[in-house]
């Protein structure tokens, strides 16, 4: 136990010594990729604009720095503007206000924050299809016709709809959750643990047209960071609901990951990649994910079995910590070696600012003990 303290203290201070740093640059703006060790930076309605402030509310919390709390005041104002601009939003409004406005919320007592928070749950709970049972992912860009498209990723977006049925009491935002989950249990979900990306249904009657490969290698095969995003997202269904069906469904997903993970515990970017692929970068975001998830796994059920899944995190967070992390280098990540969207291109065997919020989430419940950071 002393060595885990240890160990995991020592991280976490190298952690917040490398945001305290960074955020000098970075400030009020919303990292995405790294590239030559800088972070390129995002819109204010980018899926990943949470996840700074979502960062530097971990480090605040634990450290008082009120410089970091200002900069994190200054990322929400800046979301919360899109909730006016509309057009641009998208499914991902969990990631984006459930990390800043909420967290803002709790951490600050903003009634402000708050309401952003809510009025984002409420544009979430408007892209719910009830022909299909699922929560629409994207707008139609590109030229392609999403009306129908629902992915794996919207597992981590329903605690928003879980918090905004507890804090005004209404049921609603919650069974629209429910509804989408078990929409993914039914259709995302296979026997064996992994999950799809991507499932497209007719918009207008609710039937299954198919699997698409989205950020995966194929329909077929099992993008890593789906599964991740699965096992943590039927986790959280569980912790909000207390329904058995999600935890046996993190369960599955949870040995899957498990079972297929290479010798440093760290995933290639899919789990299915042929023996010939010519390259085989690995995705630590999809690890840092999963061991958050698993953490939280591990608090629900008996300590035997928690066991177990606690020291899987630690074993994948210590492998993070010492074989992917970028403490000694003229780099603002904290992670190298993860894997955006293979297929595009984009920020391939580069750090992540969600590899970087999830390594630093997890390692905190467990550095606290299994205690969640907000």
């Amino acid at each position: 136990m002393n060595t885990q303290a240890n160990w995991a203290e020592k991280a976490w201070r190298q952690v917040v010594e490398k945001i305290e740093k960074t955020s000098i640059d970075i400030g009020a703006s919303f990292p995405n990729g790294s590239v030559n060790g800088r972070y390129n930076r995002s819109p204010a309605h980018d899926w990943v604009a949470g996840f700074w402030p979502g960062l530097l509310w971990l480090v605040y919390q634990e450290t008082q720095n009120e410089r970091l709390k200002d900069l994190a005041v200054q990322c929400e104002q800046q979301i919360s503007r899109t909730l006016w601009e509309f057009d641009a939003l998208h499914h991902d409004v969990g990631f984006m206000f459930g990390l800043s406005s909420i967290n803002q919320y709790k951490l600050l007592q903003d009634e402000e924050a708050k309401r952003h928070g809510l009025m984002a749950a409420s544009l979430l709970a408007g892209r719910f299809n009830p022909a299909g049972g699922f929560i629409r992912a994207w707008p139609n860009w590109g030229g392609e016709d999403h009306s129908g498209w629902a992915i794996i990723d919207c597992m981590m977006n329903l605690p928003l709809l879980y918090w905004a049925s507890k804090e005004i009491d209404d049921p609603r935002y919650r069974l629209i959750a429910e509804i989408h989950a078990d929409t993914v249990l039914r259709e995302f979900l296979r026997a064996d643990g992994s999950v799809h990306h991507i499932v497209s249904f007719d918009p207008e009657t609710g039937e299954r047209r198919g699997a698409l490969a989205g950020q995966g290698y194929a329909a077929d095969s099992a993008w890593a960071r789906g599964a991740a995003w699965a096992l943590y997202g039927f986790a959280l269904s569980h912790t909000y609901t207390g329904k058995e069906k999600y935890l046996v469904a993190a369960k599955q997903v949870a040995r899957f990951f498990l079972d297929h993970l290479p010798a440093d515990s760290v995933p290639y970017w899919d789990f299915r990649l042929p023996a010939d692929a010519e390259e085989m970068p690995r995705d630590s975001s999809a690890a840092a994910i999963a061991a958050s998830g698993l953490l939280d796994l591990a608090s629900a059920v008996s300590e035997e079995e928690g066991s177990a899944y606690r020291q899987a995190a630690e074993l994948i967070l210590r492998s993070l910590h010492e074989n992917y992390g970028a403490w000694d280098e003229d780099e603002q990540g904290l992670l190298l070696h993860a894997t955006g969207y293979f297929a595009a291109d984009i920020a391939v065997d580069a750090p992540l600012i969600y590899g970087d919020y999830y390594f630093a989430e997890a390692l905190l419940k467990l550095k606290n003990n299994g205690l969640r950071p907000w």
